[in-house]
């Protein structure tokens, strides 16, 4: 039987007035954003859920029988940027199911959220670890968040030439997927060692991912094999069918939650200065993505209230997007999404002093190290 989980109800907008809202927050509460949000926006019913997950996984094994049958360069490259679109709308699902926000029912939850995630080979419990426990609760936190976490520049200077090297390339755009792959997905999903009582469900998932790739992998080397022939031809078939998309996922998933995190305006907080509404208010962004595009990327990018509230379904962000302005103008960190603004921001954002509550270049941390070495002298 399907067990039923309800949001927990909340007050009605003007239960806290202007004056009084604005001074709990600046305590660092979120209650008064809490507060200022409709209970519809939590509306979550089974078919619109169920809609949205079908949806992609119909559009995904459309894609799949598209790229084995059809060998068109060109068509395949079309489909690889679409198909890469679509295992991140699937992960998005998925992401929403781990958060409880895609249905009622926990089991239903979780059944859809496991198999959204498998074409991204992301295990989902190893995902609601880090993402649900740590990201969520910790954001922007100086040694908590391990998301896009900065490093200082003194930590970049007591690196090996080779971490300096590596550290330079992730946190570049074109990079980006690197660190997404290395840091979070290979460190906290595959290989990390995650607490006792997640071990079980963790390593459970791992070869839920394993058998999925490996199965999939096997079944198209031998429609390869007995259709080309060829070792070339299979592993070809292979690589676009399974890898290609996935390595386009993890570069949409990096750029993605880069945007949500790291900008110049965006500061990280020591422990002592941390509070939950400079966290979800303050550190991450709504970002306005071109027409069309939320079709695949399910309102991903009207991040601030799914950071407020993680209950909130995805399609419902943009009306508690609205609620929060009204009640908080000018607080959230609101802009278009376009590509420029995240290649400017991987620039400019590199490393990060928590004592002048700035980002930096590498070129900026080594003169205003030089500077002090000459004022030392």
């Amino acid at each position: 039987m399907l067990t039923e989980t309800r949001p927990a109800e909340t007050t009605e907008p003007d239960a806290l007035e202007a004056p009084e809202r604005e001074s709990t927050a600046r305590g660092g509460s979120l209650k008064p954003v809490l507060d200022v949000l409709p209970d519809s926006v939590y509306d979550n019913p089974t078919w619109k859920g169920m809609g949205y997950f079908l949806r992609d996984a119909a559009m995904y094994l459309a894609l799949v029988a598209g790229l084995v049958l059809v060998s068109n360069v060109f068509a395949d490259l079309a489909m690889e940027v679409v198909i890469s679109l679509v295992v991140s709308g699937l992960f998005i699902v998925g992401h929403d199911a781990a958060h409880g926000a895609l249905f009622k029912s926990k089991r239903l939850n979780s059944v859809v959220g496991h198999l959204a995630m498998l074409p991204g080979w992301h295990v989902y419990e190893g995902w609601v670890l880090g993402h649900n426990r740590i990201h969520h609760p910790y954001t922007v936190r100086q040694g908590y968040d391990f998301v896009w976490h900065p490093t200082t520049p003194q930590e970049f200077r007591a690196m090996t030439r080779r971490a300096r090297l590596l550290h330079r390339l992730e946190w570049s755009w074109m990079g980006a997927g690197v660190y997404y792959t290395h840091q979070v997905w290979w460190k906290k999903m595959v290989v990390g060692r995650p607490p006792a009582r997640w071990a079980a469900a963790i390593r459970r998932d791992r070869f839920m991912v394993l058998g999925f790739v490996a199965a999939y992998a096997g079944g198209l080397a031998w429609l390869g094999a007995a259709t080309t022939g060829t070792v070339a031809g299979t592993v070809w078939l292979v690589v676009r069918v399974v890898v290609l998309p996935w390595i386009g996922f993890m570069y949409i998933a990096a750029s993605f939650v880069h945007v949500h995190h790291v900008q110049p305006d965006i500061r990280w907080w020591k422990k002592a200065e941390w509070t939950k509404f400079k966290a979800q208010m303050e550190g991450t962004t709504v970002l306005a993505a071109p027409k069309g595009l939320n079709f695949f990327i399910h309102w991903i990018m009207v991040h601030v209230p799914h950071h407020v509230d993680m209950r909130i379904p995805m399609y419902n962000l943009e009306a508690a997007a609205a609620a929060i302005e009204e009640a908080f103008p000018g607080t959230v960190h609101t802009a278009p999404l376009r590509f420029r603004d995240f290649v400017k921001s991987s620039r400019l954002c590199k490393l990060y002093d928590f004592d002048e509550a700035r980002w930096t270049t590498y070129a900026e941390a080594a003169r205003a190290e030089a500077g002090k070495g000459e004022v030392a002298a």
